[in-house]
């Protein structure tokens, strides 16, 4: 009965150090920051956000709780050992600070070209629409002339039966000529 004891007392720790051992892993495999973006969107990385992201829509940052990150966005900035005056002064005039200019070059890009192939596509369908007014117009303006000619023209009714136009549909037929070639031929 002794080792049953001695085994169960083992697997015991066994399992509490598998618990622990899961638990580490678990939290290292977590995000490390946490920020909004401009949209106001929350992401998740295990790198810094941007440097055009402001410090106070950084959610976590790794190695310090949420309170802290509202108390280092609350913070006034620091001061550097080189730059003399008071914090959040103006650097002095001889020392070089980075511009950031909150512009990605990559969106910036992709949106223009978004816009190039816009304009081409509603230029396409332009003139896709003038092909077909074209179209229209010269059918129009030939169905009208056939009409127009005195020949006679047979066409099929709604039964499917075929007719020898008379004086009143080919007027009719006329007309309709007459308004498509007024719509379309511009």
């Amino acid at each position: 009965m002794g080792t049953h004891r001695r085994y169960t007392a083992r697997m015991g720790r066994i399992r509490t150090l598998l618990v622990a051992v899961t638990c580490l892993v678990c939290v290292a495999a977590q995000a490390q920051w946490q920020w909004l973006d401009k949209d106001g969107h929350k992401v998740f990385s295990d790198r810094a956000p941007p440097p055009d992201v402001p410090a106070k829509n950084i959610l976590k940052q790794p190695g310090a709780t949420s309170r802290g990150i509202d108390a280092l966005a609350n913070a006034a900035p620091l001061r550097s050992a080189s730059a003399p005056g008071p914090a959040g002064a103006e650097p002095p005039p001889g020392v070089d600070t980075p511009k950031l200019s909150g512009v990605d070059k990559g969106l910036a890009d992709k949106k223009k070209q978004a816009e190039v192939a816009a304009a081409l596509k509603a230029r396409a369908e332009v003139e896709r629409v003038a092909k077909a007014n074209t179209d229209n117009c010269e059918l129009a303006r030939s169905n009208k002339a056939l009409m127009e000619s005195g020949i006679r023209v047979v066409q099929a009714n709604a039964q499917g039966d075929r007719v020898v136009l008379d004086d009143t549909a080919r007027s009719t037929e006329i007309r309709r000529a007459q308004a498509t070639i007024d719509a379309s031929c511009k």
